[in-house]
């Protein structure tokens, strides 16, 4: 598995929307945070396109991706939002040039549809990484900020992740696991159960996250990732945030840890949860293919590359 070159001030990046459109407003809050950053930006054709709740014909969105990874002068790609739509880019493409020309890719939530082809197909780490269209242009806390240059600017391994000091981080199952990470949004991942893009947990770290879905939702797909062998395949699991996965209004329901211990504990593997990464603020960067260790027993996750 390939890291990517990191990138460094002066270096051109650039803005594409695989799945949902954004405001002319947010585009121009984007470029501009990512100048603050030293970087050059180029703007993809997705990111002024509106078709319907895309951000473009598929046509559009996937030739942007396809072009800016040819493109040799473009250092690395951000996602500029989520929303739905990078599911239908998967068949369009082009492996073979992407795995020839890694470069920082960055995104999360419907973007983990491209992170697992990236991964898997490619062979290089991708970022789960906050968004210039939905945090960045907003302004980002110390820690977030801190965690997305570690991981976009440095070559070092990131070493023990850590939660903000009013989060820890809980052990759900004991255990101590090694597995190169992968994973990202449930709802997109169980979106391609069947498919040829395929999530492939064997001996992997699973780390799933969603938000604002309701708690019988989240039962039923993490129950399609365990009768799918998901959880089974895997050598541990982490969990982290899910903001506004709440009942119904007035109906009963289980908490989100009751579905955790019934549906994924009797797996036997190591699982952490509670880490600070998702659709929430503060979030830690992920570096998605990287090797990690985690020891369930002292909930401590360490990235090895």
């Amino acid at each position: 598995m390939i890291k990517p070159k990191p990138l460094k001030p002066g270096d051109k990046i650039a803005l594409i929307a695989p799945s949902s459109p954004t405001t002319e407003e947010k585009v121009m809050l984007s470029i501009k945070s990512m100048e603050n950053l030293g970087l050059k930006v180029v703007v993809g054709e997705s990111c002024k396109s509106h078709y319907g709740y895309l951000s473009g014909s598929d046509e559009i969105r996937a030739r942007d991706i396809n072009y800016m990874f040819a493109d040799k002068s473009i250092s690395g790609i951000f996602a500029i939002r989520g929303g739905y739509g990078a599911v239908r880019l998967l068949d369009k493409l082009d492996y073979k040039m992407i795995k020839n020309n890694p470069k920082v890719f960055s995104g999360y939530s419907d973007v983990t549809a491209i992170h697992n082809v990236l991964n898997q197909k490619c062979d290089f780490i991708t970022f789960h990484a906050p968004m210039p269209a939905t945090e960045f242009c907003k302004g980002l806390d110390e820690y977030t900020l801190e965690y997305f240059k570690k991981n976009i600017f440095k070559s070092e391994p990131l070493g023990t992740l850590k939660n903000i000091e009013e989060v820890k981080m809980k052990t759900l199952y004991k255990g101590i696991a090694n597995g190169r990470l992968i994973g990202g949004n449930l709802s997109v991942i169980c979106s391609t159960i069947g498919t040829e893009y395929e999530i492939d947990t064997k001996g992997k770290i699973l780390f799933l996250e969603d938000v604002d879905e309701y708690l019988y939702k989240i039962d039923r797909m993490i129950l399609q990732l365990k009768q799918s062998n998901k959880f089974k395949e895997a050598n541990g699991i982490i969990l982290g945030s899910w903001n506004d996965c709440v009942a119904p209004k007035g109906k009963e329901s289980l908490t989100l840890k009751e579905i955790f211990e019934e549906l994924i504990v009797p797996e036997n593997k190591p699982i952490i949860y509670d880490i600070c990464c998702g659709h929430s603020l503060p979030t830690m960067t992920l570096p998605l293919g990287a090797k990690v260790k985690m020891d369930a027993n002292r909930q401590e996750i360490r990235v090895l590359e």
